[in-house]
Order: structure tokens, then sequence, then C-alpha cells
């Protein structure tokens, strides 16, 4: 069974720094695009940041460039997502998902949450002081 597990929200100040991390289980994420993606209330579901499935491609929100990094550990199944100088409008809801064979020449363009069918069930990140 495909599972993907989002943990490391919470709560933080303002300017303050979180690890997300997406842990895959059922299958290996080595052949996989792995994409972050937050839905705060009354907001849309938005893409922050996603890595390719074959050559390490990255994209990365405007609102969100030089303060995030995504990476990949295939050898620990898993994604994260670290954050720093978070804002009071990062706070949402932040979901992992995975979809095979997404690589570098699509990813490079776009983080869509309509390309991609596995998902977490996400986890809350709450920034405030």
């Amino acid at each position: 069974q495909v599972q993907l597990v989002e943990s490391g929200g919470g709560l933080v100040q303002p300017g303050g720094s979180l690890r997300l991390s997406c842990a895959a289980s059922g299958f290996t994420l080595d052949y996989y695009a792995i994409g972050w993606f937050r839905q705060a209330p009354g907001k849309e579901r938005e893409g922050v940041s996603c890595i390719s499935s074959n050559d390490g491609s990255t994209y990365y929100a405007d609102s969100v460039k030089g303060r995030f990094t995504i990476s990949r550990d295939n050898t620990k199944n898993t994604v994260y997502l670290q954050m720093n100088s978070l804002k009071p409008e990062d706070t949402a809801v932040y979901y992992c998902a995975a979809e095979v064979r997404l690589g570098g020449h699509y990813i490079r363009r776009r983080c869509r949450w309509a390309d991609f069918a596995s998902w977490g069930q996400g986890t809350q990140v709450t920034v405030s002081s």
C-alpha cells in the first residue's frame, strides 16, 4: 500500500525555522517526483516546491525562493522541506505528494498539485508570535 506521512509541523515564531519530512512506505521514492503543497483556510492549494524523479531538478514558488529548500534522501525513502525565515503568511497545512517519472524537464517549469496522484495527510504549520 502506497503511503506518504508528513511530520515536522508545529508552531513557530516569525523568523524561525522548521524542517518537514515526507516518509514513503509501500514503494520506493527513487523513480518519483515529490512535491510539497500547502493550503491555508479560504485559499486554494498551491505548489510550494517540487523535486524531480531523475536529476534533482527543483522548483520553488516565488513566495518561498531563498527561504525554503527541498531535498531527498532515497536511502531513507524520505523527502525534506527545510523552511527558514518563516512568515505568518506561510501558515497552512502542508502536504507532500508523489508522482512517478516526472523528470527535470517538467519540474523545472512547474509544480502543480493536479499532476500528483499520491498524497499524505498533511501537517499543520503555524507561524505566529
